[in-house]
């Protein structure tokens, strides 16, 4: 494949990294971006399992730029093609660089499109996966010079993923007959192993380079709750959550459109600005709600699973899982919708042995293969929720992925752990509980007669004649189905799918009953108000900190009035990030804007004037130093990170954030701040090593360097190997000490 430079096409060599600040902004790349963007480029098949939020469509965005002849994107969802279409143009500066086929361009349209193809000028078509397979696109396309076909979204392919197309199916046999020798790069967000040979397998693609980024989302909290049977105190927790989290993006999925309509409703009628979202609707009302969203017309939007793969929104703070997820794929899926800047990122998940239920229910009309399948997801599912070990291992786990840090410091159960309680009595019970009701119950029915509860069940079936009957009334149902999630995580008993949930004692389970031994139940947290404020208090926040709050306002009232003036969402002009980059850089020149992060020279010179204006007159009034000004009259000649760090941690931001927002490492920010102590600059980061490290941890590891004989870091961890103290700690206590006393 030959390539072209900005100056001289058809050459071999070309600086990346200088295409990727002119085009889309970006200092450097993220992760494998840029082995990705090599393989294709030296024309190999590729393979890109990347999480949301990863950077997946400057993947192909960029070789495609980069490229002789125009790449193909098969994309599933329109919204999703026109918005990435939006941000390419904006970014390149180039009205021709991009365009899309799909169902909703009449035959003129589509001709137009067509036509501005053969012009040689496009660089990238996104296209819909039924649009590819049909015979005269086809047609057209192979006389057509075909850099790359990239398949986005590729787990749509297979019926083990949570966004099955058939019509995915086909995509190999359209390739094929439009440009076989052209490279294929696939990207999904999510894939477990199953999914992947399945994508392999189908497309063909044995010989691929395979790029598995990291399935962990490290800006994000999981947390998983006890669905309230009474739906008002459901209710209140949702939009106490929503008004604790006033003015910030969130989405509310239900399993079901009615449910939609009926929530979306009540958090309007509660003073919040919301929307409902499903397949059900018009497509006019569907748009407009999403524009909406995409605007900030709303903060939030009530939503079936249609509310997925095509909204691009970098900024959604929260996720709500009114119903439990069908799948774990799924679940991890729609998380990702959260978070997609790398800011902050909540994920609640409501759970319910009820919705378990219905989700069995509403697969047992499909044959039986489609049955078995649909239940091995939703036992994963189940699995997940209740269990009491690291969400995120959990997560990772599934799909594939080791994940061997102690407490990720970011999930429910590592933030709270529940309480464990022996309780090997109450186990017994269980299990001879079930044995007496014949196991032919569900858990409810058994945890009826543990509970002494007179119903339909204890008359027709004469449960309370039972020796069993209401012994375990001293404990609540929390409790009881806490031991009988043990019990089937023990194997002691097994939960029949096909029977919607039967419980039966297993042969493990008998074994017990002869020969019992201790046995440690986690229990479920208490979520009333006290309880639930306590566990958000000490939710970690991972938000991009803002330098200025009373200039962020100002430009993102700015910002809201360009985007309505374009008709664009607010993030394909300028992303939350770099506005609050803004707040700290107080970019004055189109050159300075341009050195924003995601904002390159072309977005600078077509968005940046109005913003450049503003802060120069702010900064003008307010009599503020700039990082800049301070370069000019400081003695050293300070690098731009350098300053940049120095006034961050003045502005007592964040680590996470400074290295965010220079697209460090933890490790290389950390570096860099050794760096500015050792030339003498001094950095006070008491506000975060407070927050950071334990009281004793810092007494402890200050003392070493007030009485060691050198500062070596090295010399360090060796001599408190046997503490539990991690060498970041060490790190940061060290800067403390040299900048306290050097």
């Amino acid at each position: 494949m030959t390539i072209q430079s900005d100056e001289k096409k058809n050459t071999t060599t070309i600086n990346l990294q200088e295409m990727l600040k002119k085009t889309f902004g970006f200092d450097q790349f993220k992760g494998e971006q840029e082995a990705i963007i090599r393989s294709i480029l030296e024309g190999n098949d590729t393979f890109v399992i990347m999480p949301t939020g990863g950077g997946k469509s400057l993947c192909y965005q960029l070789p495609a730029i980069m490229s002789d002849g125009m790449a193909i994107v098969v994309s599933p969802l329109i919204a999703l093609m026109k918005n990435q279409v939006d941000a390419v143009r904006y970014n390149s500066g180039n009205e021709s660089i991009a365009h899309f086929l799909n169902s909703s361009l009449s035959r003129v349209q589509t001709k137009e499109v067509k036509d501005s193809v053969l012009l040689g000028k496009t660089k990238l078509l996104y296209i819909a996966p039924e649009t590819l397979s049909k015979e005269d696109t086809v047609e057209f396309l192979s006389q057509l010079h075909i850099s790359f076909f990239a398949i986005d979204e590729a787990h749509c392919i297979s019926d083990w993923g949570h966004d099955f197309r058939p019509e995915y199916r086909k995509l190999r046999a359209a390739i094929d007959n439009i440009n076989k020798k052209a490279p294929v790069l696939t990207l999904t967000a999510s894939a477990t192993p199953k999914v992947q040979q399945d994508i392999i397998k189908n497309l063909k693609m044995e010989n691929a380079k395979l790029f598995v980024s990291s399935f962990n989302r490290p800006n994000l909290y999981y947390e998983v709750r006890p669905k309230p049977t009474d739906n008002m105190q459901l209710h209140k927790e949702i939009i106490r959550f929503i008004k604790e989290n006033p003015n910030k993006s969130g989405i509310i999925y239900c399993l079901t459109r009615k449910r939609v309509e009926e929530l979306a409703e009540l958090l309007i009628v509660n003073n919040i600005k919301a929307l409902p979202y499903h397949a059900g609707m018009d497509n006019k009302t569907r748009n407009e709600n999403q524009d909406k969203f995409l605007m900030e017309d709303v903060d939030v939007i009530v939503a079936t699973i249609a509310f997925g793969m095509g909204i691009d929104k970098p900024d959604v703070r929260f996720v709500i899982h009114y119903d439990i997820p069908k799948s774990l794929e799924s679940y991890y899926q729609e998380t990702g919708r959260a978070g997609r800047d790398g800011g902050e990122g909540k994920c609640i998940a409501f759970y319910s042995d009820q919705d378990v239920e219905r989700l069995y229910k509403f697969f047992s009309d499909k044959n039986m293969a489609e049955q078995e399948m649909a239940n091995q997801l939703i036992q994963e599912m189940v699995s997940y929720a209740e269990s009491s070990v690291c969400r995120r291992m959990n997560l990772l786990k599934y799909f594939g992925e080791d994940y061997s840090v102690e407490n990720c410091g970011c999930c429910d159960n590592c933030l709270k752990p529940k309480e464990r309680i022996e309780s090997k009595e109450e186990m017994i019970y269980v299990l001879e509980t079930i044995l007496a009701v014949q196991q032919s119950f569900k858990a409810k029915v058994v945890i009826d007669v543990i509970l002494g509860r007179y119903n339909s069940h204890t008359k027709i079936y004469k449960h309370h004649l039972l020796n069993e009957f209401g012994k375990g009334i001293d404990r609540d149902i929390l409790y009881w189905k806490a031991v009988i999630r043990q019990a089937i995580f023990e194997g002691f008993v097994h939960k029949e799918i096909e029977s919607f949930g039967v419980l039966k004692v297993t042969t493990l389970g008998m074994k017990f009953l002869k020969k019992p031994y201790p046995i440690y139940v986690p229990c479920d947290h208490d979520y009333s108000e006290e309880a639930n404020e306590e566990i958000i208090a000490t939710q970690p926040s991972n938000g991009s900190s803002v330098g200025d709050e009373v200039l962020f306002i100002q430009l993102k009232k700015l910002l809201k009035s360009m985007a309505e003036k374009e008709q664009l969402p607010l993030y394909v002009i300028f992303e939350e990030r770099s506005l609050k980059d803004m707040t700290i850089q107080y970019p004055t020149t189109v050159e300075e804007m341009s050195m924003i992060t995601g904002v390159g020279i072309n977005k600078a010179k077509k968005y940046g004037l109005p913003f450049i204006e503003l802060i120069k007159e702010y900064v003008k009034e307010n009599n503020i130093e700039r990082p800049q000004d301070i370069v000019v009259r400081s003695v050293v000649n300070k690098s731009g990170n350098k300053v940049y760090i120095i006034q961050a941690i003045d502005r007592k931001i964040s680590l996470e954030d400074i290295a965010q927002g220079r697209n460090m490492t933890m490790n290389e920010l950390l570096t860099e701040m050794e760096h500015i102590i050792a030339s003498g600059t001094k950095l006070n980061i008491d506000f975060y090593i407070n927050d950071y490290i334990e009281e004793e941890h810092q007494e402890v590891i200050y003392e070493y360097f007030m009485e060691a004989e050198s500062n070596s870091i090295q010399d360090a961890i060796d001599e408190l190997a046997d503490e539990d103290y991690s060498e970041e700690e060490i790190r940061l206590m060290r800067m403390k000490f040299l900048s306290d006393n050097g």
